[in-house]
Formats: C-alpha cells, sequence, structure tokens
C-alpha cells in the first residue's frame, strides 16, 4: 500500500472556517507518507476538480484519507456533492459495477457491487464538539460512537468495496486553547497505526 490520495473536503467560511487546521493535517500527513517512501496524489474540492481526473485518481490509490470539518453532522456540501459527482461518475468502470444485487443469484447482497476491493480508506475530521459527546447515552450523540455518529460517510467508502481503518478526530477547535502540536502527534500516531 503506497499510493495514498488526500482529498481536502474543507469549505471556505471567511472568518469562521478559513480551512488552516485542515491543511495542518494534510501537511502533518504529507510529511509522514514522504517520509515513509509513500506517494501522494491530491484534491483540494473547493479549488475545484475534474471527474476524469479524480477517477483516475481513485484508480492509482491504495488508500484514500478523507480529511474535512464536520459541518452539521456531516460532509460540508461540496464534499457531499463530489462524493455525488466522482461516487457516481465511476460507476461501471471506477467506483462500483452495481448495487451488487443479482436476479439470478440471491446469494447476492445489496452494496457488494464495489470496485474498490482491496483498498481502504481513512476518516479525519475536525469537530466543535467535545469527545464527551460520543459513547456517551446522555451525549449530543444519544450513545453513538464516533464511527456510528459517521456511519452514512463510511458507508458511501464501503458501498464500493473499501474497508476501513482507524478514524481520526480533534475536537473543541472553538474552544480557544487547542493543543494543535499534541492533536498533530495523536494524529501522526493514527497514521503510522494505519499505515506502516
Amino acid at each position: 500500500m503506497k499510493n495514498i490520495l488526500i482529498i481536502n473536503g474543507h469549505q471556505y467560511y471567511e472568518g469562521i472556517a478559513e480551512g488552516k487546521l485542515t491543511q495542518e493535517f494534510i501537511t502533518k500527513a504529507d510529511t509522514f507518507f514522504l517520509s515513509n517512501g509513500f506517494e501522494i496524489k491530491h484534491t483540494t474540492i473547493d479549488k475545484g476538480y475534474k471527474l476524469e481526473e479524480e477517477l483516475e485518481k481513485f484508480a492509482w490509490a491504495d488508500a484514500i484519507i478523507l480529511q474535512y470539518p464536520v459541518y452539521w453532522m456531516s460532509v460540508p456540501w461540496i464534499t457531499k456533492k463530489y462524493i455525488d459527482e466522482v461516487f457516481s461518475g465511476g460507476v461501471g468502470e471506477v467506483t462500483y459495477a452495481s448495487d451488487g444485487r443479482s436476479r439470478e443469484d440471491a446469494s447476492k447482497k445489496y452494496g457488494s457491487g464495489g470496485l474498490l476491493q482491496n483498498k481502504k480508506y481513512m476518516l479525519s475530521h475536525t469537530y466543535n464538539c467535545p469527545p464527551s459527546e460520543f459513547d456517551n447515552k446522555d451525549g449530543f450523540f444519544e450513545g453513538l460512537s464516533l464511527d456510528q455518529a459517521n456511519f452514512a460517510v463510511h458507508k458511501v467508502f464501503q458501498f464500493c468495496g473499501m474497508e476501513q481503518m482507524k478514524t481520526y478526530a480533534i475536537f473543541d477547535v472553538y474552544k480557544g486553547d487547542l493543543a494543535v502540536e499534541e492533536e498533530l502527534a495523536i494524529f501522526e500516531n493514527t497514521l503510522k497505526e494505519n499505515f506502516l
């Protein structure tokens, strides 16, 4: 597993979400991968993209990292648009062949028609909420884990046949006392666990 596609799913909002923190994590990932002999390609969704080039990157990549801020409990809308266009645009060639079911073979189940088999993905989020909201029956997410709260995003990749790697998230990003260097070290350890 040597080819890594890093997708920057940040959407710019002046004065609120300018993308600096997202970029710090991408820069840390670049340093990690280059120092360990990986090849990297990038997509920054907010800067635009061409469908054909994205599909070539998906075919090339052994693993995909989707780095994004959580907006309203999911990906930013431009990232959802990217998912709709790129994942749908690769039907029959890159992303998926069908939904997996077959009229001739009832054992073939929904969600088993992905073409990105033997590839992995990693979600890396920035959150404003505190970590205590997850795995807490009295928390906002009603007992859901971080991965359960991001179920729909995971299922996009899994529908196309990809295997989940350990998720990373940074929390309380607007709190004012964010220990970025400590978090970047935790992020790097997650990359080591996933990729080395």
